[in-house]
Parts: structure tokens; C-alpha cells; sequence
């Protein structure tokens, strides 16, 4: 007897249907698995037959084959054996198959028959709704997950035999009910008290506090230059609270994305913080941008909508650096293997850290530093300078000062800001539909128009910093975010002065 089931697999953040199919024939007692199937998925077989038997079902003592279709697609996953078990009960008469086309299986079963979640739950929903399926039946730590997808049915069960009497219309699984999500909702206090760092919990480094802002509302990339004990992972750790807080669709991105990539916690429905991802300088490219086989995605990925940052640049590897530069222009990444496509979103604002000189004190007034010349330029170097073109604010962080650190708070919290940027932003997507920093060309010319003044002023900062055509397109949009934070339909030459200010560079 053929039974045939719906799974998916994953390619990237795009989940292709797969039928599994089980057809149980006579002859000598085998259990065979076929469709370019990855290890985790042929040693289903082990999983399926253990759990059936401590289920209470006798596994079939005949010749089962198992064929995962389309055979030219890899399989890769653990998902697959509620589906496998299910169509291997059904082709053995333990499970009627007239509802089998109506569901979408996912699940892991462990050896006593229980059902475990899997990753990638949330894009495959989104999937199965395309197909056009009723549903879907899941583990019940995925259920909130799942239910995020509206217009399918999300059903949760604990084990094996509860999905088999659920199909058998002997019994009934939990409906995981959709409540409207709205991350907007959270109360500013919520986000405060969530945040671990205030931006006026940093003292001094005023500079670099309005560069943040202008970061912050532009999706500006940012490099930071001071020595040891200025305040750069402060700085950086503050900025996502800066953010306004995720939309919706912003949000179904980033949970799809950390879904993929196992990271989101049992029971989560939904992302609500932008992340903020701090990978460690001994980083390999596959770390970073993402790989593998099957391919996965790296922290650029899991930044997305969120903040990468980059301490102490120049002792990343050089690979790791150099594979940052298409997804900044481009906003993904596209993973390509001999076997494998896949891409995943990546955008994120960079924010990257060095100090000025391998001691870290260059420039420094108690002229501690005594690295030659040479050996600056050699640490200079290792960041390269097509990298370098893609970073549209350098800030140069002078020492911490003892007077400043006792001073009492000043200036503006972070919500204070973050209502600013919140305002900046919207400006900016009423008019181009996107932040500043992912402005086209096109688009750039017709929300910025010097005037006469600013041409000369521009024309100028470009020759004497020889500035390319690249780090002239982004002082424009850094000079059009601050206008925009300062509610100017135009860029006045002060905005665009500004800009200039933050585009020379600071000791790289």
C-alpha cells in the first residue's frame, strides 16, 4: 500500500514542498530511504522505528521504501520524521489517508515516540499557506511560532500516537489560537527597562553621541577610533536603543531568520528587539557572512534589522573582512556552493571599533605610544580601503576623562533620542519608502539639491580628502539624515558641512 504526506525543507529562508511517500511491498524486511537525503535525515529511519514501537504500532516486517520528492532537491533537517511516520502508519492500514493532504507535518520524534520542535518553523508556514493546505501539525514548543502565520490552522501535539488519533478522527489536537501581534504595542518603559545601557549613562564623548543619532536615524555605518577605555563598546551597546522599535514585517523577518538558524527560544512567538550581534575577531567568513552544507546564515543575517559590531577591526582575518563588502551595498547575502543557493537579508548597521595603533595610544598626549610609524601604517592597512569607502561616519574618540565619569548624567536619554530618529525615519520612508543609507542614486539626486554654495563646498571637501563617487553618494545621504533630524525640507550647507565633518578620516 502508498501513503503519501506534505513536508518541506529549507533552502536558504525559502521552504520547498516535499511529499513523502511510503510504499510497503512484500518481500525481505528492509527499510529503505531515498530523494537526496542529508545523515540527519536518513537516520530518521532508527528514530521512526523506535518511536513506532514504543507508540504501540508494529513496525512493518516487509520491504519499506521511502521516497522523498522531488528526488533532485537535498533534504537536510530532522523535520521530516513525524511526516515519515505518519505515511509509514498509513500505508500499514494503522492510519486512514483522507485527511493526509490537508496538513503539513513537522516535527522531531525522539526514540519513545515524543515529538521535539525543529527549526524553521515559521517560513515553512508561510509555505504551506501558499500551497494552499489546511494546516499544520507541530511540536508543541513551536506552536507560538507557527501561529504568527495567519490563514492556516496551527494544531500542537506531545507525541506520535496524539497525531495519528488527531487523523484518525478519534480524537482532537490543541488549537494554537492567532492573537493579532502588534510590536509597536510595547511601552516605551518595557523597551527602557529592557535596554541595559542609557545613552546618558555614558559620560562625555558628545561627538560621538550625535553621531549615533545620525546613525541611528539614516542606517548609517559607523567606525569608531580611540584608544583603550574610551568608550566604544558602550557607545555601540547603546545604540539599539536608539531604534525604533521593530515593525510587524520587520519582525517576521528577523524571527524567520533566527528560526532558520535554531537561535529562537522554545515557546517564542515573535522577535520584538532589533538584534545586536558581537562576534568575536577571530570570526571566519563562514562565521560572519554565512556557509556551510547545507548552507546557514552567519551574523550578518541574524543582524538583520539589527546591529553588527565589529571590536577591534583590524585583527579580524582579512577573508572575513573583504566578504562584508557586496552585502553592505546589496542589503543580503547569496550563498553559493557547487550543491547549493542560498540568501538570506542582511540589513544591518555596522558598527566597527579600532584603535588608532596596535598599543592603542597613537596620538595620545602622555606619549606613551612608541610604535614606529611603519607599524601604525602596517595596522592601518590591514583594513582595506574599498572596505573603509562603505562606512559613512568615522569618529575619533579622544581618552575617557576622570572629571567627566564623576560628573552628574547630562544630555538626552535614549528615548528622548529615539523619538527623534523615530520622526527622521518616518520622513524618510514617506518620501523614498526606504532609510537614507539604501538610497538609489536616483533616488538620492531627487531628495537632495544643492545649492550653489553647497556644490562648491562639496566639489572642494571631495578633492582635498579625494573622496570617491561612492563616499560622495553617502556624505550626501548623511548630509540629507541631518537635515531630516532637523525637519529641513532642504540640505543646508550646515547639513552638509556636518556631514563632511564626519566623513574625514580619524586616524585610519
Amino acid at each position: 500500500m502508498l501513503a503519501t504526506t506534505h513536508a518541506s525543507t529549507l533552502v536558504g529562508l525559502e521552504a520547498h514542498p516535499v511529499h513523502v511517500e511510503v510504499d510497503i511491498a512484500r518481500g525481505l524486511p528492509t527499510f529503505d530511504l531515498v530523494g537526496l537525503a542529508e545523515a540527519s535525515v536518513r537516520e530518521s529511519r532508527t528514530r521512526v522505528r523506535a518511536a513506532l514501537e514504543q507508540q504501540g504500532y508494529p513496525f512493518p516486517l516487509r520491504r519499506v521504501t521511502v521516497n522523498l520528492a522531488p528526488a533532485d532537491l537535498r533534504k537536510a533537517g530532522t523535520g521530516f520524521d513525524l511526516a515519515i511516520a505518519i505515511a509509514t502508519l498509513a500505508a500499514a492500514g494503522e492510519c486512514p489517508t483522507d485527511r493526509l493532504d490537508e496538513w503539513l507535518l513537522l516535527g522531531e520524534l525522539s526514540l519513545t515516540g515524543s515529538l521535539r520542535g525543529v527549526r524553521g518553523v515559521l517560513p515553512q508556514c508561510v509555505a504551506a499557506r501558499e500551497r494552499g493546505l489546511r494546516g499544520v501539525i507541530v511540536a508543541s514548543e513551536n506552536a507560538a511560532e507557527a501561529a504568527v502565520v495567519d490563514g492556516i490552522e496551527v494544531r500542537h501535539a506531545e507525541g506520535l500516537r496524539a497525531v495519528c488519533e488527531f487523523l484518525a478522527g478519534r480524537d482532537a489536537l490543541p488549537v494554537m489560537a492567532r492573537t493579532p501581534i502588534t510590536v509597536e504595542r510595547e511601552t516605551e518603559r518595557e523597551r527602557d527597562d529592557r535596554s541595559a545601557l542609557d545613552l546618558r549613562d555614558i559620560r562625555g564623548q558628545e561627538q560621538a553621541k550625535r553621531a549615533f543619532e545620525i546613525a541611528a536615524a539614516g542606517g548609517h555605518n559607523v567606525i569608531l577610533v580611540g584608544p583603550p577605555g574610551a568608550g566604544k563598546t558602550l557607545l555601540s551597546r547603546a545604540l539599539p536603543s536608539l531604534l525604533p522599535p521593530l515593525t510587524l514585517r520587520e519582525a517576521m523577518e528577523v524571527t524567520a531568520v533566527h528560526s532558520v538558524a535554531g537561535m529562537l527560544r522554545n515557546g517564542t512567538a515573535l522577535v520584538r528587539e532589533r538584534p545586536y550581534r558581537a562576534p568575536h575577531h577571530t570570526a571566519s567568513a563562514v562565521g560572519l557572512v554565512g556557509g556551510g552544507d547545507p548552507p546557514r546564515p552567519g551574523e550578518i543575517a541574524l543582524a538583520h534589522h539589527g546591529v553588527l559590531f565589529l571590536d577591534e577591526l583590524p585583527e579580524y582575518p582579512r577573508e572575513s573582512l573583504e566578504a562584508l563588502r557586496e552585502p553592505l551595498e546589496e542589503g543580503h547575502v547569496t550563498i553559493v556552493r557547487a550543491r547549493n543557493r542560498a540568501s538570506y537579508p542582511a540589513r544591518f548597521t555596522l558598527v566597527a571599533a579600532m584603535n588608532p595603533c596596535p598599543c592603542g595610544w597613537h596620538g595620545d598626549a602622555s606619549d606613551r605610544c612608541q610604535c614606529p610609524e611603519e607599524r601604525v601604517r602596517r595596522y592601518r592597512a590591514r583594513v582595506s580601503g574599498p572596505l573603509l569607502d562603505r562606512i559613512d561616519l568615522y569618529v575619533a574618540l579622544p581618552p575617557s576623562n576622570v572629571v567627566d565619569l564623576d560628573a552628574p548624567a547630562t544630555g538626552p536619554t535614549s528615548a528622548e533620542v529615539r523619538d527623534r530618529v523615530a520622526r527622521a525615519r518616518q520622513t524618510q520612508l514617506d518620501r523614498t519608502g526606504d532609510t537614507n543609507a539604501r538610497l538609489s542614486v536616483r533616488a538620492l539626486r531627487e531628495a537632495v539639491e544643492l545649492d550653489a554654495t553647497g556644490q562648491r563646498l562639496l566639489s572642494s571637501a571631495a578633492e582635498r580628502l579625494s573622496l570617491s563617487a561612492r563616499a560622495v553618494h553617502r556624505v550626501l545621504k548623511v548630509a540629507r539624515t541631518v537635515a531630516d533630524l532637523e525637519g529641513s525640507e532642504r540640505v543646508a550647507v550646515h547639513h552638509l558641512a556636518e556631514a563632511l565633518g564626519y566623513r574625514a578620516p580619524a586616524g585610519v
